[in-house]
């Protein structure tokens, strides 16, 4: 896992669900237990036993802890968490007793651990949700984590949840307005982390992700790893189209079979994330207002050399005069055969406009292509950092072919050079900070960079250009450790 501090920087122009405090969760608050039994109150001195019937003898409002343990889940409605709605001075809630996070075991290939189709006012919190590992064959498959597709859902708060080892979706919703999802461990989910199918009420509007991990999509299924999937390309994230906003910080997508982050909703900002070692594209962008920040894409192909048509950053759309941006960025790719960034590659007539600084591009494969952005495209480019040594031309805007020698004509600010990185990688964890000497160091442009870098450190009067502000330990930070290694 990466090491990294991360910042509180909020999304600019877009609109952030507040997350509701418990204090607003007003009704009765009833208990399920290992030991306890369906026919009692549901006190904490007699518990109910089923998380499934705890969650059906709840009104509006209510709270249901589900004390520490495991519970197996199989059967259709009678094992599956359906809350009722809430209000928004009484928000029904679901949670994990704190310390003791309980597991929600499914097997007999039951649809999904939680069901919020048409819920809202709803928080689901602290719970482990994962297939059962104590009967064999055909009996051990379990479907979904939470499924929200069908009727429309509002105003819902998935936190500190741990999805893993399941054969579809993790988290699948279709239409959806204002949900949250919080510090999540979601993994080795068949058909991919978080979904939607597409739209049939508007899609996502005002979704949140927040200190997420989104990875190892496809490397399980049916209790194997995943080697034969029946699912094509599964994403960390994968999301239909929608208006948004939607707002992805602080999060990792690595080790996908698929995409890293893979959004067709417009206004899409990503912030402060690493996608890494994914086996298709890093992040792809289909919709208009969408932007990219302080964020790391690598390991295109997660170590495997087989040539690929996909690409670490890819845009399209076939909107005339949509926008995107990218800022701050470190794009880095091992594999080659294919453009480092694909820009209306299969539409390059359309017109849209492109905004890249500060932004560090890397290739070393053999046969690379670098950049490719399409004709109909303006493109806005200051301050950026290529290094290609691979490949004579650097960017393809259009007709127009740039190399080493004139990419600083590009526009102004533009360098060519090695970066510099201390740990570049391909197919396992990197370290993409800046060694000294670099040519991005102080090089930024300082109007376009973010206050704070991929880690939440501060930038300086001269930032640097990537997702790292480049800092060197004083000897007051190294001398502890120098006299550790002495003694």
């Amino acid at each position: 896992m990466h090491m990294r501090r991360c910042g509180m920087l909020l999304a600019v122009g877009i609109l952030l669900c507040t997350a509701p405090p418990a204090a607003l969760a007003a009704g009765t608050v009833y208990y399920v237990a290992p030991y306890g039994s369906n026919a009692g109150p549901g006190t904490r001195e007699a518990p109910w036993a089923t998380p499934g019937y705890g969650s059906k003898q709840m009104q509006s409002g209510d709270t249901l802890i589900i004390l520490g343990g495991r519970y197996a889940l199989s059967e259709w409605n009678a094992d599956i968490i359906t809350p009722p709605s809430g209000g928004a001075a009484a928000w029904t809630v679901v949670k994990g007793e704190e310390g003791h996070r309980p597991v929600l075991a499914g097997r007999d290939d039951l649809y999904a651990a939680v069901i919020l189709e048409g819920g809202s006012y709803v928080r689901v919190e602290n719970l482990e949700i994962t297939h059962d590992v104590e009967p064999s064959g055909a009996a051990a498959h379990f479907r979904g984590g939470i499924a929200g597709s069908g009727e429309p859902a509002s105003h819902i708060v998935l936190k500190d949840l741990y999805i893993h080892h399941i054969d579809d979706m993790g988290i699948d919703f279709q239409d959806v307005d204002d949900m949250q999802v919080i510090n999540c461990r979601i993994e080795y989910c068949g058909s991919g982390a978080v979904s939607s199918p597409v739209a049939e009420h508007g899609g996502w509007h005002d979704v949140r992700l927040q200190h997420c991990t989104l990875s190892w999509s496809g490397h399980y299924y049916q209790g194997g790893d995943g080697s034969d999937p029946p699912y094509d390309r599964p994403d960390g994230l994968g999301i239909e189209p929608a208006a948004g906003p939607l707002l992805i910080e602080d999060c990792v997508a690595e080790h996908n079979y698929g995409d890293g982050l893979d959004s067709k909703v417009a206004n899409t900002v990503i912030r402060r994330c690493i996608v890494a070692n994914n086996s298709c594209d890093g992040i792809k962008l289909w919709d208009t207002g969408s932007r990219v920040e302080n964020t790391l894409v690598y390991g295109r192909g997660d170590g495997d050399e087989q040539r690929t048509p996909w690409a670490p950053v890819v845009i399209h759309t076939a909107m005339p005069g949509a926008t995107f941006e990218m800022v701050n960025c470190t794009v880095d790719d091992q594999l080659g055969g294919n453009y480092i960034m694909a820009v209306q590659y299969d539409d390059p007539d359309v017109r849209l406009g492109l905004v890249l600084k500060n932004t560090i591009f890397r290739q070393m494969g053999e046969a690379s292509t670098g950049l490719f952005v399409g004709a109909g495209t303006t493109l806005t480019a200051e301050n950026n950092l290529f290094y290609t040594p691979n490949q004579d031309v650097v960017l393809q805007h259009g007709s127009r072919l740039y190399t080493s020698s004139d990419i600083h004509m590009l526009g102004d600010g533009n360098l060519y050079a090695d970066p510099r990185f201390v740990r570049p990688a391909w197919g396992s964890s990197g370290d993409y900070h800046l060694r000294a000497g670099s040519a991005a160091i102080d090089a930024a442009s300082h109007d376009a960079a973010p206050p704070q870098d991929l880690e939440g450190r501060q930038r300086d009067a001269r930032p640097d250009i990537g997702a790292y502000e480049y800092w060197r330990p004083s000897a007051w930070v190294w001398l502890p450790m120098i006299l550790k290694a002495w003694r």
